[in-house]
């Protein structure tokens, strides 16, 4: 499963509701210099260091986020 995939499959994990939300991290970590994203997760790296802390509000906030920087993604 292509990174895209896995995070679309995590993101409607999220949006169900569930109260465990899981990191959107999959093990490709790349951080774009345009964007300043992790090319894997979508995330900056204030966001990637601040995961651990965060309560699962601010996390599905993140999350939110994500679904609307992969909708900005051009279609490969």
């Amino acid at each position: 499963m292509k990174p895209p995939d896995l995070l679309s499959s995590l993101a409607a994990y999220v949006r169900e509701g569930d109260p465990n939300v899981p990191s959107p991290c999959v093990s490709v970590c790349r951080i774009n210099p345009v964007s300043a994203q992790c090319e894997g997760c979508l995330r900056t790296l204030d966001e990637i260091a601040a995961w651990g802390r965060m309560d699962d509000e601010g996390k599905r906030v993140i999350w939110s986020q994500i679904e609307e920087r992969m909708a900005a993604l051009p279609d490969s």
